[in-house]
């Protein structure tokens, strides 16, 4: 049969990222390699009790059609939850998403047009490079230091590039990167919005698991004209499998991904949304996070005492503030892809760095998850991890040694 597949999806291909998730899967190997949340820390109590309280109180309006925007009760949950870090919202400037991936297909598909430009760090999340290359979008990269996007640089990019459409930011505890954006930078990323006229899509999955330093306002704090696209999920502070986001954006836009979500999927899961809402009634959802933010707070200090440890001393990495995530810089002269097929020979998965750039792509990198494996799996997957290290620099220091005569 003749190719009958539109030019979107004939780019579309499984990724070094994808074979490696899979292999994953394997019982006997460790893995850093998703972006997962611990699933023992899972409710599962608490959701049968909230599951028989909505199936008893709302059974057939759980199970039937909902509105697009989201189910009433769990949008007023929301809208506190944003009150609480600084962003007041009313119920129209908000909308449920399956999950905040879709929030991102949904602003490409809202905002992108064939050949639009977008601003973005380098590196940045590989799912969000993904849904916007589907709408044949050019990418255009801002470096990172400690403290996030440089604005020097994001400056003179958007200087380069008047006609881009937004800026895509993750600016807590970045993901592959682990790192933050500073207040200072947010304050003058949104004046540098405004001055060239740009929109800011703020990425915010993670900011809620910060287990050490201050917290940060988010860029939509600051945002006096409604130029910030806010975005948000339940999958790394509740369930990701419940499949709930959220966008939190002026009236103007909202009204916009209504339209397209009800051509997409009509509306998100209501009986999960339901679920949700009955959940945050009954519990107390920041105490349960509390809980998630401990657990991960050692996790991720048992990673880095491994990588002092194990690793070779020539490795460096970022310390995060929370999330999930922890970027580690090999020496220029390693290449992360092939580390990470060594590692898999040793039932260690990671995801080569290079996977999360949009265009020049830093291929001694890698991501490491530090959320979803137990403290010793992570010892010893590290162990593993630093001997493979270790053998590969050997390696290339005995092919690259001069000749002596």
């Amino acid at each position: 049969m003749h190719n009958k597949f539109a030019k979107r999806a004939c780019s579309i291909k499984s990724s070094d990222m994808r074979i490696i998730l899979t292999a994953g899967e394997r019982p006997e190997l460790i893995s850093f390699a998703g972006g997962l949340p611990a699933p023992e820390l899972f409710p599962i109590e608490a959701l049968k009790t909230a599951s028989e309280a909505v199936l008893t109180e709302e059974g057939a309006a759980s199970l039937q059609y909902s509105a697009t925007e989201g189910y009433l009760p769990l949008r007023q949950a929301i809208a506190g939850r944003m009150e609480a870090i600084g962003i007041p919202a009313t119920l129209d400037q908000l909308m449920i998403t399956s999950g905040s991936q879709q929030a991102i297909d949904l602003t490409g598909r809202l905002l992108l047009d064939e050949g639009d430009t977008i601003i973005c760090e380098s590196p940045t999340y590989l799912a969000a490079i993904n849904a916007f290359k589907t709408y044949d979008a050019n990418f255009v990269e801002v470096e990172m230091d400690e403290d996030g996007m440089i604005m020097e640089i994001l400056e003179k990019r958007l200087m380069e590039n008047p006609h881009a459409k937004f800026i895509y930011t993750i600016p807590d505890f970045q993901n592959p990167s682990g790192r933050t954006l500073s207040l200072e930078r947010r304050k003058r990323m949104i004046k540098l919005a405004k001055q060239y006229d740009m929109i800011i899509l703020e990425d915010n999955p993670y900011g809620a698991i910060r287990f050490s330093g201050t917290p940060i306002p988010p860029i939509k704090q600051f945002d006096t004209d409604g130029r910030v696209i806010y975005l948000s999920t339940f999958s790394k502070i509740f369930a990701p499998g419940l499949r709930l986001g959220w966008i939190c954006a002026d009236t103007v836009f909202i009204e916009k991904y209504i339209g397209l979500k009800e051509s997409a999927d009509m509306h998100s899961d209501g009986f999960a949304q339901r679920l949700t809402a009955k959940y945050m009634e009954q519990n107390d959802i920041d105490a349960h996070i509390e809980t998630i933010k401990e657990v991960y707070k050692e996790r991720c200090a048992v990673m880095i005492d491994c990588i002092e440890q194990f690793f070779p001393k020539s490795v460096s990495f970022v310390k995060p503030e929370g999330g999930l995530f922890l970027w580690v810089e090999l020496p220029e002269s390693m290449d992360a892809r092939k580390i990470s097929l060594k590692l898999l020979e040793s039932n260690v998965a990671v995801i080569p760095g290079a996977a999360f750039f949009a265009g020049n792509a830093q291929t001694n990198t890698l991501r490491l998850n530090f959320s979803n494996t137990p403290e010793e799996r992570i010892k010893e997957g590290m162990k593993r991890m630093g001997e493979v290290l270790q053998r590969e620099l050997n390696e290339d220091a005995s092919t690259t040694e001069p000749m002596t005569l």
